[in-house]
This record gives structure tokens, sequence and C-alpha cells, in this order.
């Protein structure tokens, strides 16, 4: 074996030694996730180019957007004040994951602003661009509660003091932060709420993972109900849900800001 292949793997086992160690539930749940990873493949999905065109169609809201100036203002005020705290910020900046695309961030504002929900729901939160998009939106409506599920890197401990950096205090009150894998909150979370209007999830991008999640929220979505879905390009989770959901449900795929990803949207019928 490669000395380079052989220290990668030690580093592996080692992070892992340490996730364990920290909380061993969460690390072992980790597991499954990690060799359904074998099983999964991309697929060769239709991408929307005129994806904001149609997301606003879809959401049945004006076009072109008159909300396009507030979101680009909030993502400039993100930008700022993440390099304001010398924060690194964009792809690969948070461990080996990413802060939220441009396009995403827009979608997520966009969604919130037209279709005014009282329950939203995201999984995953990182520095908190996508919570940050959410809560504003909320905010300027005068409506609405987020509720994140998050499982902080479990591999790299001292990026968890950057968990929802982006999130200002002020923006706070409309927020409930539910520590935990999505595999062991999501569940209950959903149970207690009963409806979810609007759905991001951002969290562990496995097909495995996608599936559970939007299966989950599927069982509560409002009808107009909408779930935003981030990074679909290297499984097939999203595509087999959109087949499956068949007529009860409008789905589009969108391409990032940067080219690099891709993110799908749905819509219940």
């Amino acid at each position: 074996m490669p000395r380079t292949a052989a220290h990668g793997g030690g580093h592996r086992v080692t992070r892992f030694a340490r996730a364990l160690a920290a909380d061993p539930v969460e690390a072992l749940s980790y597991l499954p996730e990690e060799a359904a990873r074998h099983w999964e493949h991309p697929v060769d999905h239709t991408v929307d180019p005129a994806w904001e065109r149609d997301l606003h169609r879809l959401l049945g809201a004006p076009w072109p957007c008159p909300e396009r100036v507030g979101a680009d203002r909030e993502w400039d005020a993100v930008v700022a004040g993440m390099r304001a705290r010398g924060l690194a910020f964009g792809r690969h900046t948070y461990g080996h994951y990413s802060d939220a695309d441009r396009s995403l961030a827009r979608a997520v504002w966009c969604a919130v602003r037209h279709t005014t929900p009282d329950v939203v729901v995201e999984t995953g939160v990182a520095r908190g661009v996508v919570t940050r998009f959410a809560l504003t939106a909320l905010a300027v409506n005068g409506n609405g509660h987020l509720w994140s599920v998050d499982l902080p890197h479990p591999f790299e401990p001292a990026l968890h003091a950057q968990t929802g950096a982006a999130v200002p205090g002020r923006l706070r009150d409309r927020w409930s932060y539910v520590p935990g894998s999505s595999r062991r909150r999501l569940p209950g979370l959903t149970r207690r709420l009963g409806r979810v209007d609007l759905f991001v999830h951002d969290s562990l991008h496995t097909a495995r993972n996608t599936r559970f999640e939007m299966d989950r929220v599927a069982r509560v979505l409002a009808p107009g109900g909408v779930m935003l879905v981030d990074d679909i390009s290297t499984h097939q989770g999203f595509a087999e849900w959109a087949e499956d959901a068949g007529g009860a449900a409008e789905t589009l795929v969108c391409p990032s800001a940067d080219g690099e990803g891709l993110f799908g949207v749905v819509r219940r019928v």
C-alpha cells in the first residue's frame, strides 16, 4: 500500500476513534451511511437552465422576482460578516464540507418570502448560511418559525464553535436548534410539529440519508408545501424519490451558482 494511502487511512481511523469517544451513539450511526455509499451512483438529471423562473411558477409567485434585491443584499451581508470574523467562506471550507451556494440561498429566500410558511424545518446548519436566509425572510414576513436539526461536524470538533456563525442574535427568537443527527431527531420533531410547510435538506448528502429525510418530511408536508434538497448530483436519492412520488409532486433540478453541484426542488401537489 502506498505510504500516502496508509497515512490517509490511519488519519480516518483516528478521527473516527475521537468521534466514537465523544459521542458513541452518533458515531456508530454514521457507519451504515458510509457502507451505503458503495451502492450510490450519479444519475442523468434533466437540469433546468431557467430554474429561477420555473421555481416561481411552481411557487405561484411573480416573475421577474421582486425579492431578488433583498436576497442579493442578504448574501452580501453574509459574506461580509464571515470575512469580518476571519472565517473562510465557500466550497470545502468547513472541514471538507461547504457553505451554502448562492443559488440555494436565493431559492430558500424566495420560497420563504413567497409561500409565507408557518413551519420551516432544515437539516444541517454548519455555519448557518441557509439558516440565516430562512430566518431573515421569516422576520421580513413577520411570521413563522425555523427548526434546525444539526449534528456538528463529527470528525472536526474544532469547528463546533463556528456552528451558526452567520446567524446574528437578533434573528434567533424564531429559531429552535435541535442537536443531533436527523436519523435520531427528525422523526420525533416531525411528529411533534404535525405539519411542515417548507423543508431544506442540507445534512449528510448520501442517497440513504436523503431518502430517509424526504420520506419522513413528506408524511407531514402540507399541500403546496416545498422541499429544497441540496447536493443531489452524486447519488440517486432525489431522483428515486421523485420517481416514486409520481404525480403527487412537481420537481425541478437546479444548478448551483458555481456550476459545481445541483439541488432539487419539490412541491407537493
